[in-house]
């Protein structure tokens, strides 16, 4: 079974068309095993439940962001090893540095495309 129909991925971001965008990408790459939430709450209460192989989160959610998401994924033994894609809109230097600092394998900047999106997950879990 090749790597693309084992991986299991978690989209969290609140925006619908956000999600859609990133469905779409992951379906034109053939990944299938992926879920949705809306907000940082909810998909750590998931995850801890049952883990993902990957996580691509939003960083801007109201409540809790991207980051603070992080590192609760990092302080739980049952999700500290998932892998983290931050998608934002705004990659500034302090976001990143935080992000490197908690934890997170990776970070794809808003809008972007499906080859891009492609090469940031093969960057985290290996070839597709």
């Amino acid at each position: 079974m090749s790597l693309r129909n084992s991986l299991t991925i978690m989209v969290v971001d609140d925006m619908s068309v956000s999600r859609a965008l990133v469905e779409q990408a992951l379906d034109e790459l053939g990944i299938r095993k992926v879920s949705f939430e809306r907000d940082a709450d909810t998909a750590l209460k998931r995850l801890a439940a049952s883990p993902v192989h990957l996580v691509l989160s939003d960083y801007n959610m109201p409540g809790m962001d991207g980051l603070t998401l992080l590192e609760a994924l990092r302080l739980n033994a049952s999700t500290q090893r998932i892998g983290f894609i931050l998608m934002t809109g705004r990659p500034d230097k302090e976001i990143i540095t935080r992000g490197h600092r908690l934890g997170m394998n990776n970070f794809i900047t808003k809008p972007f495309t499906t080859p891009g999106l492609k090469t940031c997950i093969e960057k985290v879990v290996g070839s597709l």
